[in-house]
């Protein structure tokens, strides 16, 4: 074997072993979590709490960084474009996952960018409307849905709550107007105010002004009934057999980070969850703990994209111009 032989073997063990080395040492630095949404939303909050449990359990910082903008967009792509190594990890709610393929004719970034790590949270969403409402339940809501023209709100076009909204609505067999809102607040105001018929919110956002009672709940859109509500029906029970709108939120990196580095990530994720008092500060906001593999969460992601996809395309879904 020629000198330049032995040099270049010695060369490719050494970098075949320094991926190994790396993800044994890891995390030896912070590590960030990007979020595609400003700070105090519910993807913000679920983050805060992972990267407060991270940073014990690794011995290391691990920094929310909130990089708003495109619906999320521009937070993956951010995430897309780092280096592969554990350092820089997505907040991915299901919208950005699986659905903005379907909304977004050039969507800066592919699903296959990205490596799953695991499902954090299945975060509930509520029907409500004003609390001065005559309608009190579902199947009230529907026969006035069948004799007049009903509206509802929404936080923007192509949100969960407007993908909630027209499944419940085809479901039902008739059609609402969609008034559309920038951001949630204004939008559960009106609502509460009696101005919009009714919304599809995240049960975080929406349990004080039910407690407070100047909204009322009609149906959790989940398959189970929430622990924060237990006295309110599900939409499937409640008359609309299968109705199901989650959000959820999960945890991913640039594809190509290592597996080992990836089982670390979600090893501690799940126990962050998992911790009494995360749980009962997800549970309190109407989140389920899920904690999955990669595999798993990859198919989740899959059966939602195909699900919504047909919706949205069923619906003639647009995004505003």
């Amino acid at each position: 074997m020629t000198i330049f032989a032995r040099i270049l073997s010695v060369a490719l063990i050494l970098s075949s072993t320094i991926p190994a080395f790396a993800a044994d040492d890891y995390p030896s630095r912070p590590v960030r979590i990007i979020v595609g949404f400003a700070a105090g939303g519910a993807p913000d909050a679920l983050a805060r709490i992972i990267a407060d449990r991270l940073t014990a359990s690794f011995s290391q910082s691990v920094i929310v960084e909130n990089r708003t903008g495109a619906n999320g967009n521009i937070a993956m792509v951010a995430v897309a474009k780092a280096p592969p190594d554990g350092y820089t990890v997505a907040l991915v709610p299901v919208g950005n996952a699986a659905v903005n393929p379907s909304l977004f004719p050039d969507l800066p970034y592919e699903l296959k960018q990205f490596a799953p790590i695991t499902q954090i949270a299945n975060v509930e969403n509520v029907l409500v409307v004003s609390a001065k409402s005559e309608t009190r339940t579902v199947a009230d809501l529907i026969a006035l849905g069948r004799s007049r023209d009903l509206t509802y709100a929404t936080p923007g076009a192509g949100s969960i709550a407007h993908l909630a909204a027209e499944l419940f609505a085809r479901g039902a067999g008739f059609r609402m107007t969609h008034i559309t809102y920038r951001g949630v607040t204004p939008a559960l105001t009106d609502v509460l105010r009696g101005e919009v018929t009714m919304m599809f919110a995240q049960l975080s956002t929406a349990k004080p002004l039910i407690d407070s009672g100047q909204l009322r709940a009609l149906g959790i859109a989940s398959a189970k009934r929430s622990p924060a509500l237990p006295d309110v029906p599900t939409i499937a029970e409640a008359g609309m057999p299968g109705f199901e709108a989650v959000s959820w939120y999960a945890l991913m990196a640039p594809a190509g980070t290592p597996d080992v580095i990836i089982a670390r990530l979600r090893d501690g994720t799940i126990a962050a969850i998992n911790a009494p008092e995360a749980k009962a500060a997800l549970e309190a906001q109407g989140a389920q703990p899920v904690g999955n593999t990669p595999a798993e969460l990859a198919a989740v992601i899959a059966a939602d994209t195909a699900r919504w996809a047909k919706l949205i395309r069923d619906a003639d879904i647009k995004l505003a111009p």
